[in-house]
């Protein structure tokens, strides 16, 4: 296969960095949106992410085996974008529903980022990730799983820094359009400039779609791909020990330590930015076959980090501790990325990639937040937040994060052997 081509970077970049910033806004400002406009309750929150976890993973797989089926993921990336950026513009139309009762304006919003949710799905995970599984191999998937690394960053700094002033500027409801629009806009452009992999080809099973749908959760497919499994199952434990805390951390900047979304931004965005620079020695090393190394470099790293910023609020100690946990979620990012891609039986990507997301975001995102509610209530604080009284998260939510993060060890240590023994074999056979 051939190097990708410019064109096809250029929408890489175009499409990952549109929709990184759209699920940062999601995972990140809905979050903050819920705390100021409706209730400083984290049950909410905790609802409104596991529903949307459950639902863009079924959509991701539904998806990603319609595309197998069809030999296309241009049509699905096309209006996935375009129906992404509207349902974001109309999030924001929830703030105008009644607050009493308050179940009814809770139930809105988790609906409303069940239908964004899902629409991303479309457009991203089920289409737009097997693209790029397609274009690439392994000789060039370490850069860009790099490059599928950073753009989270690249989007958590633009969450944090940007959409930040521009909240204070335009409040939230101004901002979801405005971001929406663009979204949407990427959608209209990708209906001229995207074109599908030469060698994605229909992948039609006789006995129908939902045989084909099902076939993916056979036993004989699990051992057939151990090794990828147990890497699915690596992503899994890192990333429930991410969502205990991520999607409360501008929270707790804000409402917990005081600061303001610049400051906030500027923390985050400094300690993640100088963070992202260290993808391109990872990379050559992923290249090489040296996932397991870097992984367990990125969790050393990653528990110094959260470590770091429960135990101190100081400026120069947070500043660290966000760099740390940075290296840590950046290179397990862009390492499992590149590690899956080449494990992904070619004829199954699409369905590989609705796989994955059962492993790196159902799970986590209802598992992650269902731990975080009952440390917020009661190892949090009680603040009022706009006149209304709620729990905040405190510092313990960084520290249960950090332990409950080392348990990823127990099963890099067996996709490792793996590794190991595919490595040598294949070697052998050259």
């Amino acid at each position: 296969m051939k190097n990708i081509s410019r064109k096809n970077w250029v929408l890489i970049w175009v499409l990952g960095m549109t929709g990184q910033i759209c699920w940062n806004i999601e995972n990140s400002w809905f979050n903050n949106f819920v705390y100021d406009k409706i209730a400083p309750e984290p049950a909410i929150v905790s609802w409104m992410v596991g529903v949307s976890a459950v639902v863009s993973t079924f959509c991701a797989f539904l998806v990603g085996t319609w595309g197998d089926r069809k030999g296309r993921r241009k049509p699905f990336i096309c209006i996935g974008y375009i129906f992404w950026g509207l349902f974001t513009f109309l999030f924001g139309a929830t703030e105008m529903i009644p607050k009493n009762p308050l179940f009814i304006a809770a139930a809105a919003v988790v609906l409303a980022d069940a239908v964004m949710s899902f629409f991303g799905s479309v457009g991203n995970d089920g289409g737009f990730s097997p693209w790029t599984t397609d274009i690439s191999n392994e000789k060039n998937r370490g850069k860009l799983g790099g490059a599928l690394a950073v753009m989270p960053v690249f989007a958590t700094i633009f969450g944090a820094v940007v959409s930040g002033i521009l909240i204070e500027k335009l409040d939230f409801f101004a901002f979801f359009g405005l971001m929406g629009g663009i979204v949407a806009a990427v959608g209209v452009l990708s209906l001229f400039t995207l074109e599908d992999s030469p060698t994605l080809v229909p992948k039609q099973d006789e006995k129908g779609f939902w045989h084909q749908f099902l076939s993916v959760f056979h036993w004989k497919t699990v051992r057939k791909n151990q090794e990828l499994f147990w890497v699915f199952i690596v992503m899994t434990v890192y990333f429930i020990g991410f969502n205990v805390y991520f999607p409360y951390i501008t929270i707790y900047f804000v409402n917990y330590l005081g600061y303001d979304y610049g400051m906030t931004g500027i923390i985050q965005g400094t300690g993640l930015l100088a963070a992202s620079v260290l993808t391109i020695p990872a990379a050559k090393l992923i290249d090489k076959g040296k996932m397991p190394t870097v992984i367990l470099g990125a969790l050393a790293c990653n528990t110094a980090g959260l470590m770091l910023v429960s135990v101190s609020q100081m400026f120069p100690i947070l500043l660290m501790g966000v760099f740390g946990a940075g290296i840590g979620y950046i290179l397990v990012l862009q390492t499992l990325t590149a590690w899956m891609k080449n494990l992904y039986p070619q004829e199954q990507r699409g369905q590989f990639e609705g796989i994955k997301q059962i492993f790196f975001v159902c799970i986590p995102m209802i598992a992650g937040p269902a731990i975080a509610t009952p440390v917020i209530n009661r190892l949090g604080v009680e603040k009022e937040v706009n006149g209304v009284l709620g729990m905040v998260p405190a510092p313990s939510l960084f520290f249960i994060s950090a332990v409950l993060t080392l348990f990823t060890l127990i099963p890099l240590l067996v996709a490792a052997k793996h590794s190991k023994r595919r490595n040598h074999v294949w070697n052998e056979n050259c």
